[in-house]
């Protein structure tokens, strides 16, 4: 930026010397793709009869969503943040309707992770479910509360900042992930070279999907923590009560409310006491059946030391807050804090997309019932996406039952990242390029 604005105060320098003639390349090739926009959204303005799906841009869009969804769903992670930028990029929408379009495709594919994991059980953990339950109940209120705190940053925040913010944490996390891909690489072909390459005692390390699939349901009743579920409902519709009725960043609401007024700020608070409440009643909960364990059996308590009790918690808000700062869903920024903590790569993908079904869903019927447009072509996409998440989730659990190696999933997580990160910073970077040539305010801005 600072090498662009010398070309632009400078010209006949910029005409002498190679590197400004580059950045005039570079910044040719922001125009370049602006106008690829603009053609884009003037398409889909002179196609207005018909549906927004039947544009070949949005068409091109859903080929490259189909692939992003397949990749994402073997982590666990939403895919938020390869969506919205190809919706903007590629098929000429404005970032309200791209996001909008992005929550029901990551609804639709949470939702084919859960239904597999659901009926998944595991050998290779003791026969049982892949989603830890703990994990998902410890976090999920903190991750609300944060997506509602990073929201209002992202509004504070200048776009330059939440651009640069963006690209070192997501880097870093991708960075740490693939590294933990390589340690667990390591330790799994140590692992083989310990016990042969045969097939395990029980012939592959899970149940596949086409089984889970195809009838086992009294496993899956056998497997299902309703009283879990139940306060994960509890969780949901509470924090959705206060989304409705307080409106979304964009305005809308279920009730006449003015925009950071009084009933605005209460409503929003009211989230911090939820959150620390049935935060504070999981984490106790969870304490006394610890305590009770140890008395009857004292085993298979590792992950729920007293020590850790606060981790999980303090990741999902801290995810959470970013989620909402960068505008995408806080699945993709804490699997690579779960990885670092030692949960193992299928847990943490069971576990996060578990997680990542309850806030986009959240997300999903908020924009619905405040008069979402595009409907069909929402449906559509969610469609494409959960087809996709099928077969990339067959795809990887077989690899993983093939090759025993379950780095491989943490392989596409650190894929998604990295597309993410290119993705978001680049659409990121345009977006503030727009606004430096319209002379528009760069600065720190009020809430609302």
């Amino acid at each position: 930026m600072i090498l662009t604005f010398i070309a632009f105060i400078s010209p006949s320098n910029a005409k002498q010397t190679k590197p400004i003639s580059e950045i005039f390349k570079i910044n040719h090739f922001w125009d370049q793709i602006y106008e690829w926009r603009s053609k884009t959204q003037e398409l889909q303005a002179t196609q207005l009869p018909l549906p927004a799906s039947a544009s070949w841009p949005m068409v091109l869009a859903g080929i490259l969503c189909f692939i992003a969804s397949s990749i994402s769903s073997a982590g666990g992670i939403g895919g938020g943040g390869l969506f919205i930028p190809i919706l903007t990029i590629v098929a000429g929408l404005d970032l309200k309707t791209a996001s909008a379009l992005s929550s029901f495709m990551v609804t639709g594919g949470s939702t084919a992770n859960v239904m597999c994991n659901l009926c998944t059980k595991s050998p290779k953990f003791g026969g049982k479910s892949l989603i830890d339950y703990d994990i998902a109940l410890s976090s999920e209120p903190c991750m609300l509360l944060g997506v509602s705190i990073g929201v209002i940053c992202n509004l504070v925040f200048p776009e330059w900042l939440i651009t640069i913010l963006f690209a070192i944490f997501l880097a870093w996390s991708t960075s740490k992930t693939c590294n933990s891909g390589f340690l667990f690489w390591k330790t799994e072909s140590e692992e083989k070279r310990r016990n042969g390459f045969g097939e395990t005692e029980n012939g592959c390390c899970g149940e596949s999907i086409e089984e889970s699939l195809m009838g086992h349901q009294q496993v899956c009743k056998l497997r299902i923590p309703w009283l879990k579920l139940g306060v994960l409902l509890l969780v949901w519709l509470s924090f959705f009560a206060v989304y409705l009725l307080r409106g979304n960043k964009y305005g809308q609401s279920m009730i006449p409310m003015e925009p950071c007024g009084v009933g605005y700020w209460i409503l929003s608070s009211v989230q911090i006491p939820l959150a620390v409440v049935f935060t504070a009643w999981i984490v106790l909960r969870e304490e006394n059946l610890q305590h009770q364990a140890l008395t009857l059996e004292g085993q298979d308590l590792c992950r729920d030391e007293p020590s850790k009790k606060l981790i999980f918690p303090l990741m999902a808000l801290l995810a959470g807050i970013l989620g909402g700062v960068f505008g995408i869903g806080g699945g993709m920024l804490i699997s690579p804090l779960l990885l670092q903590v030692g949960i193992a790569p299928e847990v943490t993908a069971a576990t996060c997309s578990f997680m990542v079904f309850f806030s986009s869903t959240m997300s999903a019927l908020q924009y619905l019932l405040l008069g979402m447009e595009q409907i069909q072509t929402a449906l559509i996409l969610a469609a494409v996406s959960f087809v996709a998440s099928l077969v990339g989730l067959l795809v990887v659990q077989r690899a993983v039952q093939k090759y025993k190696r379950a780095s491989l999933i943490v392989f596409s997580v650190s894929i998604v990242m990295a597309l993410s990160t290119v993705l978001m910073t680049s659409f990121g970077a345009i977006e503030v390029w727009r606004d430096y040539k319209s002379g528009k305010y760069m600065g720190f801005k009020l809430p609302c």
